[in-house]
């Protein structure tokens, strides 16, 4: 069974798996890249096997000979690994290749010894050691191969050259020597990028995760992905549903406060209109209690409409929304804002998600927690916006179904954020949320 070349492998042998590219294979960038990996590669191979050769002659001399070839033998896969990592970063800089690093054996128990021996029982670090002498064969290859292109380029100039110098050249000799020059070079430039293909599969083995490990980290990738799916699924459930409710909450609070004052506003207004004329006293009080009416009134749209996003948010930032938020609590409030241009860059759902878990806190800490004194503080921590509220209360607070907390963690689980409450009894309450700045 063939499996498909992978795009890796595309980008480094594309003669190898594609006909056009196979046709422009001699003045294609993957022969010239892989004719620079092969001069700056074989040069490091030279080196690093005649050391390779040395060290490990050396270490075992003295294994045999003193016994104290262990402390050498562990520097010289200490020094594979920092090779390794050197020769990864090459090969994806000339040729694209991007090759894991592997997870190495750590030790079962504090000490030294039990560190070397870890360094010795690690697999990965000897097929490091064994990677430049693999390597050095497969750069060899290349070497024959960018001959073959040399006698082929010297084949495509001999007729002109021999021209030149006065050399009678038979016809039949000059197309020979054109014709192969051709199909030499065409040999020559497809071998190169096939045999930087295999360098390239000879770095994944040797450099790379082993395939025990590479079958792990699949797996484990595959469970974390899983995962994540099951706590979208949850989260977006969760986030509909609060959806909703706050949805109903709008309706009742418009059905019975707004419609009902503007009902109410409405016969006053008629009554003011009919005693207009014959009790203007009583018209004029009729007025006066609509004027109230229609002020309480737009006071009750401005903190239905804030509730649903306030507009100093949008206006002027988390910074001021959260000033705001403490002006207005019945419980001191002290507002520590670390960076505000950082975290008024955030974006407008974080920083939606943010106010309202304040908002609720601090509603909590004036009704249930008989609080002195909240802090808030807001900053930005790496790629995420961070806010946390401490009281003084009573504690004791817990975020149970159906209440404002749980909503509030559902909105940020949605965010995929996280959502942290730390509320023993009787020694205050700690809300800590963080969302991605960019949600």
């Amino acid at each position: 069974m063939t499996t498909a070349p992978t795009p890796e492998l595309r980008r480094v042998a594309p003669a190898v798996h594609d006909v056009r590219a196979f046709l422009a294979a001699p003045w294609s960038g993957a022969t010239w890249r892989a004719v620079s990996q092969l001069v700056i590669g074989g040069v490091v191979m030279i080196v690093a096997a005649t050391l390779v050769i040395a060290l490990v002659s050396v270490d075992l001399s003295i294994l045999l000979v003193f016994g104290l070839g262990i402390p050498t033998t562990v520097a010289t896969l200490l020094a594979a690994r920092s090779f390794a990592r050197w020769e990864r970063a090459r090969l994806e800089l000339q040729l694209g290749a991007q090759i894991a690093r592997p997870t190495y054996r750590s030790a079962t128990r504090p000490g030294w010894w039990a560190s070397w021996v870890a360094v010795l029982g690690d697999g990965r670090s000897w097929a490091h050691l064994a990677y430049p002498l693999v390597a050095g064969l497969v750069l060899t290859g290349a070497s024959v191969a960018a001959g073959i292109g040399c006698g082929a380029l010297a084949s495509l100039m001999y007729p002109p050259v021999a021209a030149w110098q006065g050399v009678d050249v038979s016809t039949g000799r000059t197309v020979l020597a054109i014709v192969g020059g051709i199909v030499l070079l065409w040999v020559s430039a497809v071998l190169l990028q096939l045999l930087a293909a295999v360098q390239v599969r000879v770095g994944h083995a040797l450099l790379g995760p082993s395939a025990r490990q590479a079958a792990a980290d699949a797996t484990q990738r595959a469970a974390a992905a899983e995962q994540r799916a099951e706590h979208l699924a949850t989260t977006r459930t969760a986030a509909v549903g609060a959806a909703d409710e706050e949805r109903r909450r709008i309706e009742r609070d418009l059905h019975d406060g707004a419609q009902q004052r503007l009902v109410a506003l409405g016969v006053e207004l008629g009554a003011a209109r009919r005693t207009a004329a014959n009790d203007p006293q009583a018209a004029a009080a009729a007025i006066e209690h609509a004027h109230r009416e229609v002020k309480e009134t737009l006071a009750e749209l401005r903190d239905l409409v804030r509730g649903i996003h306030p507009a100093v948010l949008t206006d002027r930032g988390l910074d001021a929304a959260l000033s705001a938020l403490a002006a207005r609590s019945p419980v001191p409030v002290e507002v520590v804002v670390v960076d505000p241009p950082s975290v008024d860059a955030a974006s407008g759902s974080a920083q939606a998600a943010a106010y309202f878990v304040v908002a609720e806190a601090l509603t909590n800490a004036a009704k249930h927690a008989a609080a002195q004194a909240v802090v808030v503080r807001a900053d930005v921590v790496g790629d995420r916006l961070r806010v946390v509220i401490a009281d003084d209360g009573v504690g004791g607070a817990a975020a149970g179904p159906g209440s404002g907390l749980e909503g509030l963690a559902s909105r940020v689980a949605a965010l995929d954020g996280t959502f942290d409450l730390d509320s023993p009894a009787g020694a205050g309450t700690r809300v800590t949320v963080e969302v991605p700045c960019a949600s």
